[in-house]
């Protein structure tokens, strides 16, 4: 559901800088500029106080710093001494670290020019970030973050984006037990061989950092409970509410001191009272910042592909076992089609769901992955030029470089890490497949323009990123009602790009609540939990 009309950051504390003309500090002396930053004698206050005041350069330096906060009232409604943490408005910040609006004023006037067409961005409505927890809330951390009595142990799986889903749900399951956390402990990926840790993906300081009011994060279990053997929960039901967990578990916690989960993906549910809404928020968005050295090659990446102007992240889903998992066939060759058939019947518990479907209903059902060759058509209809920068992140398709000659042969700038980073760059991080997607996700997520061809968490975590920083333009294609046109050959292409473009006028981005459909992730549709805008006071 598309919201009608009618972007506040998480309350920082910054040190401010003003910045005054030379001209006026030449004119102070040196014990002018003394006397501001010493403290007088009690003996000469009130007879420097009268200097100070007959002094018409403090009145000009006065009414110089009034100007510049009126300034920033006016342009950024920023208001210095507001008690309301979601009514100022800072430059909004990528995951990577780069602040979106920190560009010269050549770079403006290129931006304007280009920022027409398919590079301008949806009408965000005004929404800006803005977790106001409650009352009750604030008062029940004081007693939760003082508790040395219980501990929770999570032990999370899968791929980088699998990860971040249930550390998120990792926080919020601490916070309704009133536990500490330890640090996650990332499980081996035995598709990918990677055995990265906690810390070598995510900024552990920061996280313990930006939780500190929410929950107590720790990086070990407490000597008396090493020796300890914790309660272990292996099968949590799925979409458990917050009453179900600590009927479940609060007693043992409390008896046994230590709980270890297992295999949270989804188990947490999706509607939750609004304050631990806005803890997911605040961990997705805000704590798990990925580690430094990821963080630095990200933003290098992502400044070599802005360097001649906007662009374009494509997550492409053309693995072999993404379509394998889906019971779709990669339309490449029979040869290629046969192997995945064969795959699926040596394999059957691979296919996710619905298997008594044909791979022809599921195509036309929209849940197949985009193949190169309907990849191009659809960004062609949307009026992606010629000369557009595209990066486009995910595994190696199957069928090798070959398959993405479609894209190639209509978008000759098309890039990936690979192709962006020096070998010595990239070296590091080779054989560390969770650290290489979240590089993709830094790269796909300051994007102009971010378009996934298959659903997945990855997708996911990024519309909702994108959301968060002011609803950045994110395509969401359309598959259910575009692929009949797809198989229409009597179509002409300027007929078949209006109607593609069509379909997809409401699919850009634009602001969605949460809540218009049971079930939604907030981390994926922040609103209303966590952005605001002028009508949500």
């Amino acid at each position: 559901m598309a919201i009608s009309k009618s972007v506040n950051n998480k309350k920082h504390h910054h040190q401010c800088y003003i910045s005054v003309p030379s001209e006026i500090i030449n004119t102070l002396s040196s014990n002018s500029l003394q006397s501001l930053l010493l403290s007088p004698k009690k003996s000469a206050a009130s007879k420097t106080r009268s200097k100070v005041l007959k002094n018409p350069t403090t009145w000009f330096l006065f009414l110089f710093l009034c100007g510049f906060f009126l300034m920033l009232k006016m342009w950024y409604n920023f208001d210095l001494f507001s008690p309301n943490p979601c009514g100022n408005i800072t430059p909004q910040k990528h995951s990577s670290g780069l602040i979106s609006n920190g560009v010269s004023i050549s770079q403006l006037k290129k931006t304007e020019e280009e920022m027409n067409g398919f590079w301008k961005q949806p009408d965000g409505l005004g929404y800006r970030p803005c977790l106001d927890f409650s009352q009750e809330y604030k008062k029940s951390s004081v007693e939760i973050l003082k508790d040395r009595t219980k501990y929770l142990v999570v032990v999370v799986s899968g791929g980088i984006n699998q990860q971040r889903n249930q550390i998120v749900d990792a926080v919020v399951i601490a916070r309704i037990l009133g536990a500490a956390l330890v640090v996650p402990i990332l499980q081996v990926n035995v598709i990918w061989g990677d055995e990265s840790e906690f810390s070598d993906i995510f900024d552990v300081d920061h996280f313990k950092e930006a939780l500190a009011d929410d929950v107590r994060i720790i990086s070990s279990l407490p000597s008396n409970h090493l020796m300890s053997r914790p309660v272990e929960e292996k099968h949590t039901p799925l979409h458990v509410s917050p009453q179900w967990i600590r009927s479940r578990y609060l007693k043992r916690m409390k008896r046994e001191g230590v709980l270890l989960l297992r295999g949270l993906d989804s188990r947490l549910s999706k509607d939750l009272p609004s304050d631990l809404q806005k803890l997911r928020c605040k961990v997705a968005f805000h704590a798990l910042r990925f580690a430094p050295p990821i963080r630095e090659l990200g933003n290098k990446l992502t400044e070599r592909m802005r360097s001649k102007g906007p662009y374009l992240a494509l997550h492409l889903r053309m693995e072999k076992d993404v379509w394998v998992r889906t019971g779709c066939l990669p339309g490449l060759s029979r040869e290629y089609d046969e192997i995945i058939h064969n795959e699926r019947k040596r394999r059957p518990e691979l296919l996710t769901s619905r298997s008594n479907m044909t791979y022809h209903d599921r195509k036309l059902a929209g849940l197949c992955p985009l193949n190169a060759l309907e990849v191009t058509r659809l960004l062609k209809a949307l009026g992606v030029p010629k000369n557009g920068r595209i990066f486009w992140a995910g595994g190696n398709p199957l069928g090798g470089p070959d398959t993405l000659l479609p894209l190639v042969r209509e978008f000759p700038h098309f890039y990936n890490k690979e192709d962006l980073g020096l070998a010595e760059e990239l070296e590091p991080f080779a054989k560390k497949a969770s650290i290489m997607a979240a590089i993709d996700y830094i790269v796909s997520e300051n994007s102009d323009v971010f378009m996934a061809s298959h659903g997945g968490n990855m997708g996911h975590a990024i519309q909702g990123h994108r959301a968060y920083a002011g609803h950045k333009k994110t395509i969401t294609p359309n598959k259910r009602q575009m692929l009949s046109y797809f198989l229409n050959t009597s179509l002409h292409e300027s007929e078949f790009n209006k109607i593609i473009l069509g379909l997809h006028r409401d699919s850009m981005g634009q602001p969605e609540l949460r809540t218009s459909k049971a079930g939604r992730d907030v981390t994926k549709f922040p609103i209303p939990e966590c952005m605001r805008n002028d009508s949500s006071y």
